[in-house]
């Protein structure tokens, strides 16, 4: 008798729990994520499309005669471009590239291609990981794409410092796209730390723009790296948002859409505290910028909108059940949307017609601005107790003193060993900064915050 009676009682249930879950992901648009942020400015957001086009030039065998330029041209000049590399000269370790000195923009630029899904090499990367296996500056990062990023620097280290010494007032700029964005994001931190390898670059002239990117951090290291890694994502893209391993992704990538649909269902009933507090859990690195151009329940693309914020919960955390969110990652549609946003942006910011003074005086704000948002990530961080979430004060980089400050301590505890190197292999530079337990696997020495 008991048992007849909780059989309809298990069915409601479970009528009840697939309500919820129907409440919540069915309803949920791609501008939610968003819709707190603020909006992005013209100066922040010029770059994207530019980068996006250069990313673009990778995937071309000849500059002269390209076969995939977007309608605009790739607005580069293939003279400029320094170093190339294929598949075969990196012997499958790390995604094409190429290194393009932007003399119009005072911009030097290493651009990573994404995923080839015809290339087992790229597969390779995905696949070399697990969670929790690559621990990092105090936190998780993808092994596969930090291996990547050190096969790029090791082989790219001698030219990058050559230019960077050459050239004084030009930026540094890592981006990529979908594989190529997490290779950017990490190699743009390990730069950070061993700045003198590129003849102590100013870590402000440091830079990456991460384009549709993969989850290759953990939270901490998401936020704290915010000043130097900007990551951008189109209205629905699924990578971005899914928590699912990189490598369990591509296992199942002919059938992805019943993957993502799997994972929905199973995050709708993880609660966010749990989501937050698992330090190896992966999230999109830096500044999310999110080019909005689609409306709920509406149909067909709107002027685009750029919303930006450093958000330390909510960010990109559910998935959106959309036919777009496929398309949406693909670097073409990326730069055209990016593309048109900007213009929207210039335009309107034509019409008020702002002075050059103004201008000036509102980068300034912008510059400000940005850096209380990112204190306040910082903070928030530790106020959620994100794992080895570090305050304000102990690793504030926006501001020049504690920049210095840090720096100092960082180059200290990397050990001045390295200071009459004029090379450091890859090897050479895991032993230096990772260490093993006693089982056997690579974790990094006492961090600063660990002292």
């Amino acid at each position: 008798m008991s048992l007849v009676c909780g059989i309809p009682l298990l069915e409601c249930v479970y009528c009840l729990a697939c309500a919820r879950w129907a409440w919540k992901r069915c309803l949920h648009t791609a501008g939610h994520d968003s819709e707190n942020w603020g909006l992005s400015s013209v100066q922040e957001f010029e770059p994207v499309p530019r980068l996006c086009r250069i990313i673009l030039s990778v995937y071309e065998e000849d500059l002269q005669h390209p076969l995939w330029a977007p309608p605009g041209g790739y607005d580069m000049n293939p003279d400029w471009v320094v170093q190339r590399k294929t598949y075969e000269d990196n012997q499958g370790r790390a995604p094409p590239y190429l290194i393009y000195v932007d003399h119009k923009n005072a911009d030097i630029v290493l651009a990573i291609r994404g995923l080839n899904l015809a290339k087992e090499s790229d597969y390779a990367v995905l696949l070399d990981n697990k969670l929790g296996q690559r621990k990092f500056d105090g936190g998780y990062v993808h092994n596969g794409l930090l291996n990547a990023a050190g096969c790029l620097l090791d082989a790219e280290c001698d030219i990058l410092r050559e230019l960077v010494e050459t050239n004084t007032n030009y930026t540094l700029t890592f981006t990529g796209h979908s594989l190529g964005s997490g290779v950017a994001a990490l190699l743009t931190m390990v730069v950070v730390q061993n700045r003198d390898r590129l003849g102590n670059i100013d870590r402000k002239r440091i830079r990456c723009f991460a384009i549709a990117p993969a989850r290759c951090m953990s939270l901490n290291l998401a936020v704290r790296y915010a000043d130097v890694i900007n990551s951008v994502v189109l209205q629905d893209d699924f990578l971005p948002r899914t928590a699912t391993p990189l490598e369990d992704i591509f296992k199942s990538l002919f059938c992805l859409p019943c993957l993502l649909c799997l994972r929905c269902m199973r995050d709708t009933c993880i609660p966010e505290e749990r989501m937050l507090k698992d330090p190896r859990r992966l999230y999109a690195p830096g500044r999310l910028y999110h080019i909005v151009e689609r409306k709920p329940c509406r149909l067909g693309r709107f002027p685009p909108v750029v919303r930006t914020a450093v958000p330390v919960d909510g960010r990109f955390e559910h998935i959106v059940l959309s036919c777009n969110a496929t398309s949406d990652h693909a670097i073409i549609w990326i730069e055209r949307e990016a593309q048109r946003a900007l213009d929207l942006m210039m335009e309107k910011e034509h019409v008020m017609e702002i002075p050059t003074k103004q201008r000036m005086e509102r980068q300034e704000t912008i510059a400000r601005e940005h850096r209380k948002e990112y204190n306040d990530a910082l903070r928030r961080a530790v106020t959620l107790s994100v794992p080895h979430a570090y305050s304000p004060s102990s690793y504030g980089t926006f501001d020049e003193t504690e920049s210095e400050n840090s720096n100092t301590v960082e180059e200290a505890s990397i050990g001045s060993s390295n200071k009459g190197r004029q090379r450091e292999s890859w090897d050479e530079l895991i032993e230096r900064l990772f260490d093993k337990d006693e089982s056997g696997h690579m974790v990094l020495k006492h961090s600063l915050s660990e002292r």
